[in-house]
């Protein structure tokens, strides 16, 4: 790190330097220092906590706040190194469950300012190592439909029957059929709260769906492939391009919305300016291992030790392929590395468009 030009994070308006500290338990800890009034100026002004309530007892000010308990740890840091640093410098105490007990994360102080300056520092560690949890849902949209499921497994059959000598090609790495589906956006839900939340907030999408759609499914067509990297020969995943019948926009209209939504109720990150509406039909990560995702290919993956295949025959021979039509009618909030008795993802939650 340029010691001279740190790395910074928005927090509230305020802007704090973001230093790495290399720890035993973790790849790396990070410490958030404020980069603005010192931290007397800090104490005097800071009289109010914008996302959090602090309430007045007989001993001075407190503040509870929701932290799943997997995130403990990196406030706790090593030994309670980060623990102790934090209340050394907000002059405030910070009372942390056992690690593993869903609870509350409870700060209290003399000085309401004191409680106000801790629940800041404890938001901006809580907010950068929740980036780093591996998404635990997805919403999806699916497409095992069964007249789907029949043109993806001739698809397959015909590729292996008439490609299977290029490079790379071989059945392991064709998707489970019932698991085709569409990734709208990721999600790392990390207790059942925030579960309960996501749902709530998928329920409150289904008004607009219905006005999209005309409160009626949604006909959809399965055709042509198409790759996502830039060279044929070296291809890792290749998909499946879906549409609506009629040519319009309301599917992509749907995933935007429901990506907006999300976004905003802060659940989910944005990773693209725009949805990319694809369904996998071929990834290599099945071939390194056919647990990934459960056969599912839901979100990104690490690319390392990933051998591609050649795509060239396939896109000439299948660019036009039709997988089928049918219709839609569900939105689901899918968990990751399951399967339910369809052989779908489980869910969580779902909205219907009828």
């Amino acid at each position: 790190m340029d010691v001279l030009r740190p790395p910074l994070i928005n927090v509230n308006g305020r802007i704090y330097r973001r230093n790495i500290v290399k720890e035993e338990h973790y790849e790396e800890e990070e410490d958030f220092s404020y980069m603005g009034p010192s931290e007397s100026e800090a104490l005097e002004e800071d009289e109010t906590c914008d996302t959090h309530f602090i309430e007045q007892t007989d001993k001075g000010y407190r503040c509870a706040i929701d932290v799943p308990s997997v995130l403990y740890k990196y406030i706790i840091g090593k030994k309670g190194e980060t623990r102790r640093r934090l209340e050394f410098d907000t002059k405030a105490s910070i009372s942390i469950p056992k690690q593993g007990i869903e609870g509350q994360i409870v700060i209290t102080a003399a000085q309401k300012a004191a409680v106000s300056s801790a629940v800041t520092r404890v938001e901006v560690l809580v907010e950068s190592f929740r980036k780093k949890q591996p998404f635990t849902h997805f919403l999806s949209l699916p497409l095992n439909d069964s007249k789907v499921q029949e043109g993806f497994q001739t698809f397959k059959d015909e590729v292996l029957r008439q490609c299977s000598q290029d490079h790379g090609v071989e059945e392991s790495i064709f998707q489970n059929p019932a698991k085709l589906h569409l990734t709208i956006g990721t999600l790392a839900l990390l207790n059942d709260a925030e579960v309960r939340k996501a749902c709530e907030r998928l329920q409150e999408c289904q008004s607009f769906i219905r006005d999209i759609t005309e409160g009626k499914p949604l006909p959809l067509e399965v055709t042509g492939i198409e790759y996502m990297n830039d060279d044929p020969a070296m291809v890792d995943v290749l998909y499946a391009k879906v549409g609506v019948k009629d040519g319009s926009d309301r599917l992509q209209v749907i995933a935007e919305r429901l990506v907006e939504h999300f976004v905003s109720a802060g659940l989910m990150v944005r990773e693209w300016d725009r949805v990319k509406l694809h369904g996998t039909v071929m990834n290599t990560l099945f071939r390194k291992d056919t647990t990934v995702e459960n056969r599912g290919g839901a979100g990104k993956q690490a690319t390392s030790e990933r051998e591609a295949f050649d795509a060239r025959n396939i896109l000439k021979k299948f660019a036009n392929y039709s997988f089928g039509e049918f219709e839609l009618n569900t939105v689901q909030l899918s968990q990751r590395y399951s399967t339910d008795c369809t052989g779908y993802y489980s869910s969580a939650g779902s909205i219907s468009f009828s």
